[in-house]
């Protein structure tokens, strides 16, 4: 496995974490973690989307 899909796999992790972590802000009814992990959402998404134009860009993928 190259190192570029090792980076992608850990970038979808954390943003797949981060909507979990939403669900379970809204089972705890808490506005702190659900503010959180929308925030975490839109960070990481958009971390793996403009990796990937860079690298793109680049020819690397």
């Amino acid at each position: 496995m190259k190192f570029t899909n090792v980076i992608f796999f850990l970038i979808a992790m954390l943003a797949a974490l981060s909507i979990a972590s939403i669900g379970v802000a809204l089972a705890e009814k808490s506005w702190l973690i659900g503010i959180l992990a929308v925030i975490g959402v839109i960070v990481f998404m958009g971390l793996g989307f403009t990796l990937k134009k860079r690298l793109r860009e680049a020819g690397k993928i």
